[in-house]
């Protein structure tokens, strides 16, 4: 009875204000409206529809993140981490395949109207993303001033450094960027060989579970220093090619002034704000949006400054610590988002940068392995040595050379950084990124067939609970 009287008195109103507007329809209709100025009529013909941007970009990102998605779980399945299979999705939704075997299809997901929108929600997402970089960083790691760790993170940095540059000789005249001088070729080749990718190393560890074990902690020891101090080369690198010769100098100033304002200003501001909050946490949005804020303006510091805008991100979280409640509460709502969403638009943008098929003689090819050949000789040879001169054995001394040569998605930042700033051809922007994926995939086979398998000492407690267990 209740259900019929609403619907009764539903109907009811839906017909009173249909008669009602009818009523004011007729009363209207005898009015005369204002004369438009310059004398233009009102036309009801609808206009010619305009290329529809947001469409196309809606389609693009549920392609991408389906193919991603695909690609890093099958990826997972053979042991690989899933951020490999989605560098391959990028890849393979550019014009390296897509748009060889289905150009008309390629043109439809990715016109040219849509690449720069893509573009900017890549940036985004990598200046969110150096952002969540920082905030797993455990600045702990960087204290531990051990014998081994420093001698094996800076090993690791200045020999690929050196052979980069070195190779930066022959490479030089035949694919760099058009009026780029050689000294900031040779720089910026020699830091694209040096940068390990820490978030990937620690997801391998984890998968492994070694990241407790003596080799994890000092792989993440090394990594972690690594990282750090390949960013700031990288930063001087963009600042030197951004800058004209008399403004170098102060371009690196700014930069140290700035890293000195977030040290010692913003660090105690932040560990302050980390204080309150784990007494009263108060409103999550407030602590998102403060820290939101504070992002976008670091970056945007930094990106005036004429370094990169993903530099202030990442010393932003940085200086967070991030074993607090306000890190895990930041990780918790951007991840997710992060790496599901945007991440794999940068990929996807960054394979439709990528030609392969410019790597099409026998030089370019001959180039390519030696590109592979000199990053890998450079990471694993100087943190073999090294680990070796600070009394690790052969296999852990390996598997260290190996874990450092991990480059992933850290890499193709740098090298978009790179080809952005007209450092690189499209054809070495290629080769490199060829580079990047072949090393990360080398490394979980390689350390399969030197044994490094699950942290003996919980393997053995694990024997040992299952045997009480069966007794």
């Amino acid at each position: 009875m209740v259900r019929l009287k609403s619907t009764v008195v539903y109907l009811g109103a839906v017909v009173l204000t249909l008669l009602g507007f009818f009523g004011v329809r007729t009363l209207g209709s005898s009015l005369e409206g204002p004369v438009a100025a310059g004398g233009a009529a009102f036309d009801a013909a609808l206009p010619a529809p305009a290329f529809d941007v947001l469409g196309h970009v809606l389609i693009a990102f549920v392609v991408i993140v389906l193919v991603s998605r695909g690609l890093g779980s099958l990826f997972a399945r053979f042991g690989q981490p899933p951020v490999v299979g989605e560098i391959v999705a990028g890849i393979l939704l550019g014009p390296s395949l897509l748009g060889r075997i289905a150009p008309e299809g390629s043109a439809f997901l990715f016109p040219p109207q849509v690449t720069p929108h893509l573009g900017v929600l890549a940036q985004v997402g990598v200046i969110l993303y150096m952002f969540l970089v920082g905030l797993h960083l455990d600045t702990r790691l960087l204290r531990r001033k051990t014998e081994a760790s420093i001698a094996i993170s800076h090993a690791s940095i200045l020999a690929p450094f050196l052979l980069g540059s070195i190779l930066a000789l022959w490479l030089y005249t035949r694919w760099a960027g058009a009026g780029v001088p050689f000294t900031v070729f040779a720089l910026f080749l020699g830091v694209s060989m040096s940068v390990t990718a820490f978030p990937v190393l620690a997801r391998i560890l984890t998968d492994r579970k070694i990241h407790k074990s003596r080799l994890g902690t000092l792989a993440l020891a090394c990594a972690a220093v690594d990282d750090v101090t390949a960013w700031c080369l990288l930063a001087l690198v963009v600042g030197v090619a951004r800058s004209e010769p008399n403004k170098v100098l102060v371009t690196v100033g700014l930069t140290a002034a700035f890293i000195a304002l977030l040290y010692f200003v913003i660090r105690p501001v932040a560990r302050k704000f980390v204080a309150r909050r784990a007494v009263a946490p108060g409103s999550p949005q407030t602590t998102l949006a403060v820290a939101c804020v504070a992002l976008l303006l670091s970056a945007l510091a930094t990106e005036s400054i004429g370094i990169h805008a993903l530099f202030g991100a990442f010393l932003l979280g940085a200086v967070i610590p991030h074993d607090s409640s306000v890190a895990r509460e930041l990780l918790g709502k951007l991840e997710d988002a992060v790496v599901v969403l945007l991440l794999p638009v940068f990929f996807a943008y960054t394979g439709l940068r990528t030609q392969i098929g410019l790597v099409n003689g026998v030089e370019e090819w001959l180039a390519c392995i030696l590109i592979v050949l000199v990053a890998s000789t450079g990471k694993f040879g100087g943190s073999l040595l090294a680990a070796r001169a600070t009394g690790s054995g052969w296999r852990e001394a390996a598997s260290l050379g190996v874990l450092m040569s991990t480059r992933g998605l850290m890499e193709l930042i740098v090298l978009n950084v790179g080809l952005d700033l007209g450092v690189l051809s499209p054809t070495l922007f290629a080769m490199l990124v060829l580079m990047a994926v072949v090393t990360t995939l080398a490394t979980t086979p390689t350390l399969a067939l030197l044994g490094v398998e699950e942290d003996p000492a919980r393997v053995a407690q694990s024997r040992e609970v299952r045997s009480r267990a069966a007794k």
